[in-house]
């Protein structure tokens, strides 16, 4: 399944993400720096249809819900998606995931890394996980939010990819064959040329991966350029900043982007499965003036088919009051006693299995403008709604675009990392999404 070239165009970069919510991340960026991106959701969206869809852009992101599965599985369908990737003859790879590097002393970052290397036959790569716009920061190789230690935050609580340490020279260290360097702040500040030379460096020690520091967007711009002879480099959306610029630079980008067909009516509706402090500030800011329906992971475990009835019904009785959400949102102490009742993996399949058929069930009845939260709920949502190829649209907030499904159904579809966006965010996104449809 060969890319066919549109106007002499070259696919530029071609990446992976461990999810869903980070691959719209990913591809936000790209677009807000001028390249067109189309987003691949799942491996079953490598057809010949899609490579019809890349033809013309200038990067393709696919989107894996690899973050938290086991590790042979997740170097697999990474190493599948690069292979089709490959294919399609591009310059430059990216491995994503999240700003705040989650994952378990066994990986999944740290294989996955090693494993699309080898497939390349690249011989170094870097990890920057930093987002500065986002409060995501990396000095002497540990990861700040918002000024604090990953290791002092709530992701030291996080269900699934607990952070307990927030030097990530030694997490990543734990999950990789080799030893992990530090490219730092100094080394940085020197400019591109030091940061290349700080590789080659690393690269005569025997290194092969290095964490690399990021305090201010400018320092992205900088390791674009001192990576740019990396076939990958591997990081957070934030890393991909300085990359339309270098392709730029490098007379490689031309600006050419199509206008895409927004809905013009119909209803929205926000579906929330994300437990993180910022979405539960979000779900707490819009049940002050919208409809709101709580899902019980209990009672959707005991009947979840009457549980999604009532939820699908919901939406429709309420279908004139604004949009309505739907949410599993519990803070922390509440999930630990559902998932101490029903069991981590149990908990997390009944949410998501009901969230994406509550989803299927309310687009076949005219949904067609759909906000989702948190990663795992959106690959539920994405998976059962059968969205293969998603166009990029416009910024909602940093890191959060609305997207366009391409073919049918007509849906425009905003997925929301968990720690995302203010406390205003599902309001802005209708709003941000009604002057486009309107400026269409």
């Amino acid at each position: 399944m060969r890319r066919s070239s549109v106007e002499g165009k070259t696919l530029l970069l071609g990446c992976v993400a461990d999810d869903f919510t980070g691959a719209t991340d990913l591809a936000n960026v790209l677009t807000r720096g001028g390249m067109s991106c189309v987003q691949l959701n799942g491996l079953g969206a490598l057809t010949n249809e899609a490579v019809e869809h890349v033809a013309g852009a200038d990067a393709v992101v696919v989107a894996l819900k690899s973050r938290s599965i086991p590790v042979a599985d997740a170097v697999a369908q990474s190493l599948q998606a690069l292979a089709w990737l490959q294919a399609q003859d591009c310059r430059k790879f990216f491995f994503k995931y999240c700003s705040t590097f989650d994952s378990t002393d066994a990986g999944n970052i740290g294989p996955v890394a090693e494993a699309m290397m080898a497939a390349l036959g690249a011989d170094f790569t870097i990890a920057c996980p930093a987002a500065p716009e986002n409060g995501r920061t990396v000095y002497q190789g540990h990861l700040f939010m918002n000024g604090v230690l990953l290791s002092e935050t709530g992701m030291r609580n996080h269900p699934i990819t607990p952070m307990t340490d927030a030097n990530l020279v030694q997490v990543l260290g734990r999950q990789t064959v080799a030893d992990v360097g530090l490219i730092s702040a100094a080394h940085v500040h020197a400019g591109g040329q030091a940061v290349a030379q700080r590789i080659d460096e690393l690269r005569a020690e025997g290194l092969h991966l290095a964490i690399a520091d990021a305090i201010a967007e400018a320092d992205l711009h900088t390791l674009a350029q001192g990576s740019a002879r990396l076939p990958l480099i591997t990081g957070g959306s934030g890393l991909a900043v300085g990359l339309p610029d270098l392709f730029r630079r490098n007379g490689q980008l031309v600006a050419s982007r199509a206008p895409l067909a927004w809905p013009q009516a119909g209803y929205g509706v926000v579906i929330s499965g994300s437990c993180s402090q910022a979405t539960n500030g979000q779900v707490a800011e819009m049940a002050k003036s919208n409809p709101v329906h709580a899902l019980s992971p209990a009672a959707l475990a005991e009947n979840a088919e009457k549980e999604i009835e009532k939820a699908v019904a919901f939406v429709v009785s309420h279908r004139s009051n604004g949009p309505a959400l739907i949410y599993s949102t519990a803070p922390p102490d509440e999930l630990a006693a559902v998932q101490a009742r029903l069991g981590q993996d149990k908990a997390s399949q009944v949410i998501e299995g009901a969230m994406g058929e509550i989803a299927r069930q309310l687009v076949a009845g005219g949904v067609n403008r759909l906000v989702v939260a948190g990663g795992e709920t959106s690959g539920a949502v994405v998976t059962a709604l059968g969205l293969d190829t998603l166009a990029i649209g416009p910024e909602i907030d940093p890191g959060v675009p609305w997207t366009l499904a391409l073919g049918e159904p007509n849906l425009a579809l905003a997925l929301k990392s968990g720690n995302f966006g203010g406390p205003n965010f599902f309001a802005k996104a209708f709003d941000v999404l009604t002057q486009t449809a309107d400026a269409a």
